[in-house]
């Protein structure tokens, strides 16, 4: 007992289900032919494992739905962040439920499994029992993270190093940058491996990554006389926290009125943002960090946009790791995301166009583009669309804004949130226009 850790001995605040009571293991009834108890265990897991993955309340109860009426039941089902409630009725019996999961997260190649699962339910797992079911969702669950704490490091610090470089950092800011959200993330990605709670999640990587970032600043210019006007780009080591998925699948659930989901999700978003805006800005005093403003470049127009093209395919590509998809989805989600956001970036430049329209026309060329490939390779249409875009969510602003306030510059405080909020509207309203254009069933309440 002494070498287990303290996750291993503590009792669960949040009791595991044991899905497979619900089935008998010698029986060879089919689930179609099963009783209610037993279709309402399937129907209620496949919501909770979809929920688990990080997709919105639309999804969760599309997928319900489609089991269903599979299966010859009828299911309403009301989804949270974190919870589902569901009633099924076959006409005689009614089955009430509650489910729920100790955490929330973001897991695309589990979504992607999922949807393959319901889409070939009719084939294949409709002609199962019960039992065989549940054992082919346990195989789905134990889908964790494809990737080691150390890869995931990597991924944060490629994605914040390109981040750097399209919010105008230059070479010494991207390798800063590099190495403090390489070492934030990998803490960040141990704590929650140890199931550490969400605030200390946060606090404890945003100040390991301003911290990383403030010494090897000092030594570079202690060995190398750097100056230290390159401090500005330690708010971007901290970028890797932007919480994409709950940001765009609040704006999804309240555009289709589910009110629960959507407040949760976007109080959940902000939860993130406010915990690790404060983190970083206590770390700034301390560490006699600003904010200031990015040298210019002065680079060739032609070269600049290649390069933006390049740092958003590895920006979107690492962020893609992040959130856990396969190396073949997280290529596709950064070609999406090197052209929708080097269009935005370039409409700002070239066009004067304000930023949040700019913003609206990225978010809307990668929803469109993400629907034509889905269409081709089957992938999740938001496990492609969230990564692309997360790259312009303005975590710069945020940030800005926070610290502002902290200091009391309430004009320059509000001009930066007012910004930050004019963006963040015109992300998800662009994906959202693009699923009407494309997806029949999504231009309807019913």
């Amino acid at each position: 007992m002494a070498n287990n850790n303290y996750i291993d001995i503590m009792e669960k605040n949040h009791m595991e289900i044991p899905w497979h009571d619900y089935t008998s293991q010698d029986s060879d009834v089919l689930i179609s032919k099963a009783g209610l108890i037993e279709k309402a265990s399937v129907i209620g897991r496949v919501g909770l494992i979809m929920l688990s993955c990080g997709t919105g309340a639309w999804r969760v109860r599309t997928s319900m739905n489609r089991l269903s009426k599979e299966l010859g039941v009828t299911c309403t089902v009301d989804v949270g962040l974190m919870s589902i409630e569901f009633n099924c009725f076959d006409g005689t019996d009614c089955i009430s439920q509650s489910l729920s999961i100790a955490n929330t997260g973001v897991n695309t190649s589990k979504l992607y499994r999922m949807e393959q699962f319901v889409d070939d339910f009719p084939t294949e797992e409709a002609h199962l029992t019960g039992e065989e079911i549940h054992r082919c969702l346990d195989k789905i669950e134990q889908i964790h993270t494809l990737y080691s704490p150390i890869r995931l490091g990597l991924a944060a610090a490629i994605a914040c190093c390109a981040f750097t470089f399209l919010l105008g950092g230059g070479p010494i800011e991207m390798l800063l940058a590099f190495i403090a959200a390489g070492i934030g993330n990998l803490i960040r990605t141990k704590l929650i491996k140890h199931h550490f709670t969400l605030f200390l999640n946060i606090s404890v990587s945003i100040s390991a990554s301003c911290f990383v970032y403030a010494v090897c600043l000092k030594i570079l210019e202690i060995a190398f006389h750097v100056p230290s006007v390159h401090e500005a780009g330690y708010i971007c080591s901290m970028l890797f926290i932007i919480p994409g998925f709950p940001f765009i699948t609040s704006g999804i659930d309240l555009a289709k009125l589910d009110l629960r989901s959507g407040l949760e999700r976007l109080s959940y978003a902000i939860i993130i943002v406010l915990v690790a805006t404060m983190f970083a800005w206590i770390m700034a005093l301390l560490l006699s960090l600003r904010p200031l403003d990015f040298t210019d470049l002065n680079l060739d127009p032609i070269l600049y946009l290649i390069l933006r093209l390049i740092a958003s395919f590895f920006g979107v590509f690492g962020f893609s790791i992040m959130f856990n998809s396969s190396t073949p989805m997280a290529a596709t989600a950064a070609l999406i995301g090197a052209i929708a956001n080097t269009l935005r970036l370039e409409l700002v430049d070239l066009t004067s166009m304000p930023a949040p329209a700019a913003a609206f026309a990225g978010a809307l060329t990668a929803g469109l583009l993400a629907s034509i490939i889905k269409k081709n390779n089957g992938y999740p249409r938001i496990s492609l669309t969230v990564p692309s875009i997360v790259i312009m969510v303005p975590g710069l602003y945020l940030y800005r804004a926070i610290y502002n306030f902290g200091i009391m510059e309430l004009s320059d405080a509000v001009s930066w949130f007012a910004s930050a909020i004019m963006i963040i509207i015109a992300l998800p309203l662009g994906l959202i226009f693009a699923r009407i254009l494309t997806d029949k069933t999504f231009r309807y309440c019913t």
